[in-house]
């Protein structure tokens, strides 16, 4: 039983420690931002009392799935490539057609 704690506390050490760099650094920024849209979307959904998804989400995905898509490219993962780049399409889609909403919303105000 010793044995497989030993195992587990090296290969801990490995992953976390050892190969820790300023890319690993950055995927977890990344990856901070990616988890903050959730948090984001989910504080204005309880203030809401119904499901809601603000701006913030969509910026919060942009710049959380850039950050991730440079370290995916980074560590050469066709799957996590592949993943983040499409995500981008459509956190970037979602902003045009908000800034478009507005833009039209604003102009019917003038």
């Amino acid at each position: 039983m010793t044995d497989v704690f030993g195992n587990l506390a090296n290969w801990l050490h490995q992953v976390f420690i050892v190969q820790f760099d300023g890319w690993v650094l950055l995927g977890f920024v990344a990856q901070l931002f990616f988890t903050m849209r959730f948090v984001v979307q989910w504080l204005a959904s309880e203030r809401a009392k119904r499901s809601v998804v603000p701006i913030a989400f969509w910026f919060f995905s942009l710049g959380g799935g850039a950050l991730l898509f440079v370290y995916a490219i980074q560590r050469r993962d066709p799957v996590f490539i592949a993943g983040q780049g499409m995500g981008l399409f459509i956190y970037i889609r979602n902003l045009w057609l908000i800034a478009n909403e507005r833009k039209a919303a604003m102009s019917k105000v003038d």
